[in-house]
């Protein structure tokens, strides 16, 4: 492996895994957002090497037989419009409600806090994680 390759890098061009985007490359946007052994992590800010012997989930494989209730409920949800940022967010909050099954709406902006969206559907997200979000008992 390449001392000092980016894990962002290594996912995109050795692994053709383009789902992971490059924004800023400097862990602002967090559009390059990964599950590293279930947590997201932003992969411009992980050495390759690091993530040698985890196990690395990209968009790609968060859901090989289909849609997840996550990603249906954004489209339902109108979540989504470029898609750029789409993935990140995904990751994020497969993160978020793997760990609180029903956040509310201030852990949530918090956790979309690190991803930038040029379209601002952030509120439309808000709406859509909340809509598969486990009811408080």
């Amino acid at each position: 492996m390449v001392p000092g390759l980016l894990l962002v890098d290594f996912l995109r061009d050795t692994c053709g895994l383009t789902g992971t985007k490059v924004g800023c490359e400097t862990g602002q946007c967090g559009l390059c957002t990964v599950l590293l052994d279930s947590v997201s992590v932003k992969s411009c800010t992980v050495l390759a090497a690091q993530a040698d012997g985890s196990t690395v989930t990209t968009v790609e494989g968060l859901s090989p037989d289909g849609l997840t209730r996550l990603q249906e409920s954004l489209w339902e949800q109108h979540g989504v419009q470029c898609g750029f940022c789409t993935p990140a967010i995904l990751l994020a909050m497969t993160d978020l409600l793997s760990r609180n099954v029903h956040p509310d709406e201030a852990e949530i902006r918090a956790w979309l806090d690190g991803i930038m969206c040029r379209c601002s559907v952030y509120q439309n997200v808000i709406r859509a994680v909340q809509s598969i979000a486990e009811p408080v008992r």
